[in-house]
């Protein structure tokens, strides 16, 4: 089969099953449910699966909201979709319902393509929980989820369609400060303010900023600053990320970050807690074979490539995917610029008709890629060796 042959295959996949993925996007949409509780959400995309030949059961890893099933037909490589679908407290204003629909409708279609034309090798749908800041792919991967793996995909809406271009690291704190509380007005002098230590940090933060390369972020907020104006706050919180694109500099970041934590605690008199918050996520390694696999065919239907030329600056648990096995996390528009991923106006998108329908076109660009990948030798080679020096 020429790439002609299953381009068309595709299209004809998709005809027949993009009503069922835009509905069941939209049922997810209408069922929000925060990380590690996704209960309707896991239990509708392995229903899904089933009803279409991919027996899935729910639970996977001892994770109740993880699943993974698999295809198989002659003896070849092995490529697998992630799929996310957990949201944020208003909604799923990161679109991850379409990410579902999108691994979900990727992985039924290469799976009928596979055995209609007898492609060699094995096709995995890896259900990952817990995306937004509980870094579900990075628990999975303690229990071996991608060995016997080659390659791992998985396309994110945003506000253009593009090729990956790689993501941050992250590292997550919770930092308390502690102190003596009293009356603020009556006796001040008896007071030790653990919200004065937050705002120092704070500031100490802003002025690191001025000596970060571009590739870092560093950004808080307060999670406790007192009960009262009246009362000298005993106790104050605040919650860091910090964000690489470059493995080292996150080790410099967290250095300097720890510093800043001690000099607030010293210039105030405080004590300080500071905890992880989270697991740590590594940056993203996109392949640059499998992007390219995957902009021909959603540029063929009518897809637009930006030319924004920045990386990525958000972070992902698929970054360790990508770090231990050749990846690609791409994206399809389903809105014009607004304030990004996060926000009410993204959510609303996410349930849009252009946001539906550029799904489709994803999940056929998935498809393909994931064909293309089991069918050519050549393609593999350069899949790997794409991983392998950078």
């Amino acid at each position: 089969m020429d790439l002609n042959q299953l381009k068309t295959a595709i299209r004809e996949e998709f005809s027949g099953l993009q009503d069922e993925l835009k509905t069941l996007a939209l049922d997810l949409w209408e069922h929000p449910e925060m990380a590690w509780k996704e209960e309707y959400s896991s239990q509708k995309l392995c229903d899904f699966l089933t009803n279409h030949q991919i027996q899935t059961p729910k639970g996977y890893c001892g994770y109740p909201t993880a699943f993974r099933s698999e295809v198989s037909c002659k003896t070849g490589k092995t490529f697998a979709f992630a799929c996310e679908y957990d949201a944020l407290k208003p909604g799923h204003a990161c679109g991850h319902n379409l990410i579902a629909a999108c691994s979900v409708g990727a992985m039924i279609a290469a799976a009928r393509i596979m055995k209609k034309m007898d492609l060699p090798g094995r096709l995995v749908i890896l259900g990952t929980p817990a995306e937004e800041s509980g870094a579900g792919k990075v628990h999975l991967m303690k229990h071996n989820i991608l060995d016997g793996i080659d390659a791992v995909m998985m396309a994110h809406p945003g506000k253009c369609t593009i090729p990956d271009r790689g993501s941050l690291a992250i590292r997550r704190y919770d930092v308390t400060f502690h102190g003596l509380s009293t009356h603020a007005s009556g006796s001040p002098e008896l007071g030790v303010n653990a919200l004065d230590a937050v705002m120092l940090l704070f500031n100490a933060v802003n002025c690191q900023r001025q000596q970060m390369p571009e590739f870092c972020r560093i950004h808080g907020v307060v999670t406790d600053g007192g009960v009262a104006p009246n009362i000298i706050p005993e106790t104050a919180g605040c919650r860091f990320f910090l964000r690489s694109a470059n493995e080292e500099w996150i080790e410099k970041l967290d250095k300097r970050f720890d510093d800043m934590v001690k000099g607030a605690a010293l210039c105030t008199g405080t004590t300080y807690t500071k905890e992880t918050f989270s697991v740590d996520c590594r940056s993203r390694k996109p392949n640059a074979a499998l992007n390219e696999a995957y902009t021909e065919l959603i540029t063929e239907l009518g897809e637009k490539i930006s030319s924004t030329p920045k990386e990525g600056r958000g972070s992902s648990d698929f970054g360790d995917f990508s770090q231990a096995i050749p990846g690609a996390h791409p994206y399809f528009a389903i809105t014009d610029p607004c304030n990004g991923a996060h926000s009410l106006e993204f959510m609303e998108a996410a349930r849009s008709e252009r946001g539906l329908n550029n799904m489709i076109k994803a999940a056929q660009a998935l498809t393909f890629t994931a064909c293309k990948f089991l069918m050519d030798e050549e393609f593999q080679k350069k899949v790997r060796d794409d991983f392998e020096t950078k």
